[in-house]
C-alpha cells in the first residue's frame, strides 16, 4: 500500500470513528444500552466494587475511606438512611461483600431518588422542560444504572418498574417536543420506586 493510500485509510477510519462516537449517545440512549460518562463518585464506586469482587477488602476499604463516594455520603447524611456510612464501613471491615453491595445500592438509589424529586420540583416551578428533562434523566441513570442489577436481584418488580418509568420519561423528551405532564409523572414514579428500594433495604 502506498503512503497516500495509508493516509487516506487512516483519515477514513478516523472519520468513521468520530461519527460513531458523536452519534452513539443519541442513538443508544436507552435503558440497558446507554452508559453516561463517569464522574468522580461513579469512578470510585467501580474501583471499589472491583476490589470487593476480587476479595481485596483492604484495597476496597482504602478506596472507600479516602474516596469521593464516602465524602458524598457524609455530605448527604441527612437525606440518607441513618447509619448507612457506618454499615458500609462495617461490611468492608468484615469482608461482607453482600453487605457492601446492599449499602452502596441504597446510597445510589437514594441519589437517583433525590434527583427525580428535584427534577419534578424544577419542572413544577416552570423550568425549561427541554433542558431540565434530559439533564436530570442522564444524572438519574448515571447512578441508578450502577445498581440496577443489585436492585433486580432483591426486587425484580422494582427494577422492571424503574426501567419502564425511565423509558416513559425519555419518550416524553424525544423529538424536541417535551411532554411536561408525562415527564413529571414519570419522575414521580421513579422517585416512588426508588424510595421503596431504599426503605425496603433498611
Amino acid at each position: 500500500m502506498t503512503r497516500a493510500a495509508r493516509v487516506l485509510l487512516r483519515l477514513t477510519v478516523g472519520a468513521a470513528t468520530a461519527l460513531t462516537l458523536t452519534a452513539a449517545p443519541a442513538a443508544a440512549h436507552h435503558t440497558g444500552v446507554y452508559t453516561p460518562k463517569d464522574n468522580a463518585i461513579t469512578t470510585n464506586f467501580k474501583a471499589l466494587k472491583f476490589s470487593v469482587q476480587a476479595g481485596k477488602f483492604d484495597v476496597a476499604r482504602r478506596l472507600f475511606d479516602e474516596g469521593p463516594l464516602r465524602a458524598e455520603m457524609r455530605a448527604r447524611t441527612a437525606a440518607l438512611p441513618k447509619g448507612l456510612e457506618s454499615r458500609a464501613r462495617a461490611a468492608l471491615a468484615a469482608g461482607d461483600a453482600a453487605g457492601v453491595e446492599r449499602a452502596l445500592m441504597v446510597f445510589f438509589a437514594s441519589l437517583a431518588r433525590d434527583l427525580a424529586v428535584e427534577g419534578d420540583r424544577q419542572l413544577g416551578a416552570g423550568g425549561d422542560a427541554a433542558a431540565v428533562g434530559p439533564r436530570f434523566l442522564e444524572a438519574i441513570w448515571r447512578y441508578y444504572n450502577l445498581v440496577d442489577f443489585a436492585v433486580g436481584q432483591r426486587d425484580a418488580r422494582a427494577s422492571v418498574a424503574m426501567r419502564l418509568a425511565y423509558d416513559d420519561a425519555e419518550g416524553a423528551t424525544r423529538a424536541g417536543n417535551t411532554d411536561r405532564p408525562r415527564l413529571r409523572d414519570a419522575l414521580r414514579r421513579m422517585a416512588q420506586i426508588l424510595g421503596g428500594v431504599v426503605d425496603g433495604s433498611n
